[in-house]
């Protein structure tokens, strides 16, 4: 875990304080799938800013997704660029719109930040190609490699006389 220690920020208002650090980020689980970060630590851009009121934390970062396709399980890969934005009012008097989640005893979780602003900025299903085909739902053969159909079962004929009622029926 990566945390920015606020104690040794010394800035005044209207004063910035700029970083740039590498940041642990845990592998995503979704859909019961893994997906890792590459690099596993990518490096951030950080930049404190005091306010009159508080404190302003902003964090960039690049990184790559990698795992399963969510329709045909081949492997693929996902470029993020993330961006994110929290506040800190000096004085939040127990608002949590003043207060940001990743600050705790003056040190900043960078970790769990960037992991939540990237998990915020992922597209409802990671694809290999926009226009994935997916798996076969008869064979589990890969459609996009072998694009195919499957021909029409033939009823079996000892079941010929019960089809005829449930057309009557």
């Amino acid at each position: 875990m990566t945390f920015l220690d606020l104690r040794s920020v010394r800035i005044r208002a209207g004063e910035q304080y700029r970083d740039r650090r590498a940041v642990e980020i845990e592998p995503f689980e979704i859909g019961g799938q893994r997906y890792a970060i590459e690099p596993a630590a990518p490096e951030a851009e950080l930049t404190v800013t005091r306010t009159a009121g508080g404190m302003l934390f902003e964090l960039a970062l690049a990184a790559r997704l990698s795992g399963p396709c969510f329709r045909c399980l081949n492997e693929t890969e996902l470029d993020v660029l993330v961006r994110g934005r929290e506040y800190q009012a000096a004085d939040p008097g127990g608002d949590e719109e003043l207060m940001t989640p990743y600050l705790a005893d003056d040190k900043l979780d960078l970790s769990a930040w960037a992991r939540d602003t990237i998990a915020l900025d992922l597209p409802d299903k990671i694809l290999c190609r926009e226009d994935c085909a997916g798996l076969c739902p008869e064979c589990g053969r890969d459609l996009n490699a072998e694009p195919h159909e499957h021909a029409v079962e033939t009823a079996d004929p000892r079941w010929a006389e019960l089809e005829k009622l449930k057309d009557r029926l």
